[in-house]
């Protein structure tokens, strides 16, 4: 994007968004902000999404929307508790304060209050405000990113696609982004099993822009969800060169790419993307995504009976820095593989007993409030998991298996902890687990078939079977 390109007080006007502030310089840089995060890009030629937040703060430090856009960039990435971290629960506080004394439209007010939700860990009544917004002004791109991606951390799929799809009618081709938006709407697709039309609009997003990094990683899900790994492979090489560059999502289409790997059986092949391209992402930049992806791989290899040698010990000093934050269920599953992983029993019994803590607290933290019922059994079944207690895992984890979408991410995330279910049932000493390992691999086979990895648990429960 031209930096000449970019909008300034009237174009956000005439484009029926008005941005309260007089300063064109601090709209074109919210633009630019804008665009680098819908691209998942830290673009040279904008300055980077570090660049454009140290001007946009120069060029109007008491820009509403400015600071909305920053802390709302700093909360969705979830790698920063407002408990623990002072200087962003300033940075809310003084949002907050600004849109108080400031003359600005009930669009940007309700922006403020929906990061206030955000922050206080109320993601459905985000969600609810962000919704309201849209009702009036369906091509607020940033209400849209902001409540797609606490969709997708809450589970809530339904909403993941729809939000998407009630705002289309009123995009054409000539409101810049227009593209990003299709490929938002294929993952809610993706994620609601509709892979046919989920492909076919993916498809039509990169005929726009070859370089959409979020419809390759849309793509990607549709060929791990189908089992259908030749064709993910192929078509990873052949759009490596197109979506590399958005280092902001790149580490995760490569954690895609090695899945397919894992798949296979290909583990050499998996664990050299793993040090060439996902570690290097996860120690350098330390992103919450980069992490998860880290400790989901690993964790995934060592069910596979890989030896990953030392590779826990460099990942969990990175995890460790955030083993306080509980944020996100999901994220603290992920933190606690790390921690389990490189034996630092220490830290993952401090662990478990904050999660403890906080799972009796009373408050509107959304996540929080679930930790007790699906938060605590889920986390104390990857330690018991470690710890060789397999039947103890089996007991906690097939109880909610059903609710654990609840946690957020993806299907192909989440299938982590179907894949843990079935290796402890396979690992525990009770035949009724054995019976039950047999189920669930049935159960798979008929969500993906022809799944390589599928037919090698199968292998293994008839194994145990013909013993019995």
């Amino acid at each position: 994007m031209q930096r000449s390109s970019l909008r300034d007080c009237k174009a956000w006007q005439d484009a029926g968004l008005p941005l309260s502030t007089t300063s064109n310089e601090a709209c074109k840089l919210y633009d630019a902000f804008l665009t680098q995060w819908i691209s998942w890009t830290n673009d040279a030629s904008l300055g980077g999404i570090e660049g454009c937040q140290s001007r946009l703060k120069a060029a109007d430090p008491d820009f509403v929307m400015g600071h909305v856009i920053i802390n709302g960039l700093e909360l969705i990435g979830t790698g920063r508790s407002v408990v623990l971290d002072k200087d962003l629960a300033a940075s809310i506080k003084r949002m907050a304060e600004l849109s108080k004394t400031q003359e600005v439209t009930e669009r940007e007010r309700l922006h403020v209050r929906a990061l206030e939700m955000f922050a206080k860990g109320s993601l459905p009544k985000a969600c609810d405000i962000w919704e309201q917004i849209l009702l009036d002004n369906p091509t607020d791109l940033l209400a849209l990113k902001l409540a797609h991606d606490s969709y997708f951390y809450l589970g809530f799929q339904p909403q993941l696609r729809d939000s998407i799809a009630r705002v289309l009618p009123h995009w054409t081709p000539t409101i810049p982004l227009y593209g990003y938006l299709k490929g938002m709407y294929s993952f809610g697709l993706v994620e609601t099993n509709f892979y046919d039309l989920a492909e076919k609009t993916a498809t039509e997003s990169l005929a726009l822009n070859p370089a959409d990094a979020w419809s390759v990683h849309s793509l990607a899900h549709i060929h791990e969800m189908r089992a259908d790994v030749e064709a993910g492979l192929t078509f990873m090489k052949q759009t490596e060169k197109n979506w590399m560059n958005s280092d902001m999502l790149a580490c995760h289409n490569y954690w895609h790419w090695a899945l397919y790997h894992i798949e296979k059986g290909e583990y050499e092949a998996a664990l050299t993307i793993y040090d060439d391209y996902i570690y290097k992402r996860c120690f350098s930049v330390g992103a919450m995504l980069d992490l998860v992806d880290a400790s989901s791989m690993l964790f995934r290899l060592q069910m596979e009976g890989v030896n990953i040698g030392d590779r826990w010990k460099e990942v969990v000093k990175v995890t460790t820095n955030h083993s306080k934050d509980h944020i996100l269920i999901f994220n603290d599953a992920h933190i606690l593989m790390s921690l389990c992983g490189a034996k630092d029993t220490e830290i993952a019994a401090q662990f478990m007993a904050s999660l403890q803590e906080l799972a009796q607290a009373p408050g509107e933290n959304y996540q929080h409030q679930h930790f007790q019922e699906l938060g605590l059994p889920i986390c104390q079944a990857v330690v018991e998991f470690a710890n060789g207690n397999y039947s103890q895992t089996v007991d906690l984890l097939h109880p909610v298996r059903y609710q654990i979408q609840r946690v957020g991410g993806s299907n192909a995330q989440r299938d982590v902890f179907n894949l843990l279910l079935i290796n402890a049932a396979l690992k525990s000493d009770n035949k009724l687990h054995h019976k039950l390992a047999r189920c669930l691999l049935v159960e798979r086979d008929g969500m993906r078939p022809n799944s390589l990895m599928t037919e090698r648990l199968i292998r293994k429960a008839m194994s145990l079977h013909s013993l019995e």
